[in-house]
């Protein structure tokens, strides 16, 4: 049996009621086997990154402990995707979504493979991803980077919402 780890999700999402969707996302990855819900961050309204020119993103975190490997953990997240109607090969980059689930954090790995990387490799430059971590884990290191809430405090968080 292996170590459990303690792995940050970013949730995301802008089509049809994304609200409701991140919070059911948010109890489909307490279902994930050998994963269980810690904690959920409250969720924010960001507007679009990326490609701007369509509605805001609804977003959140939440923190899992999980003894799967990172590998079958991002398949899993990719799963629930697919089950809220993310159709990931039609989805333009930074484009519309349903649900959009980011693996952040991994414990403390770093891992650069083929279809994933850990930890995110633009988390230390999105604040739509930083303050909803920095709720839920005040304290949290970015592996390579730094503490999250020096990253963060680059950053511009005008735009950003909390939702409560």
């Amino acid at each position: 049996m292996t170590r459990p780890i303690i792995v940050f999700v970013g949730l995301g999402g802008n089509l049809g009621d994304a609200v409701a969707t991140l919070r059911s996302a948010v109890q489909a990855l307490a279902g994930l086997p050998e994963t269980r819900l810690l904690r959920a961050s409250s969720l924010y309204r960001t507007p679009a990154w990326g490609l701007e020119r369509q509605a805001d993103f609804i977003n959140g975190v939440a923190m899992l402990e999980t003894q799967l490997p990172a590998r079958p953990l991002l398949e899993a997240l990719l799963a629930v995707e697919r089950d809220f109607g993310r159709q990931r090969e039609a989805a333009s980059r930074w484009g519309p979504r349903t649900l959009d689930l980011d693996l952040l954090l991994y414990g403390d790995a770093v891992i650069a493979e083929p279809g994933l990387q850990v930890p995110h490799p633009h988390l230390h430059e999105r604040a739509f991803a930083l303050v909803p971590l920095l709720e839920i884990a005040p304290d949290i290191l970015i592996p390579g980077q730094g503490r999250a809430r020096d990253a963060l405090s680059n950053l511009d968080i005008s735009a950003i919402e909390s939702l409560g």
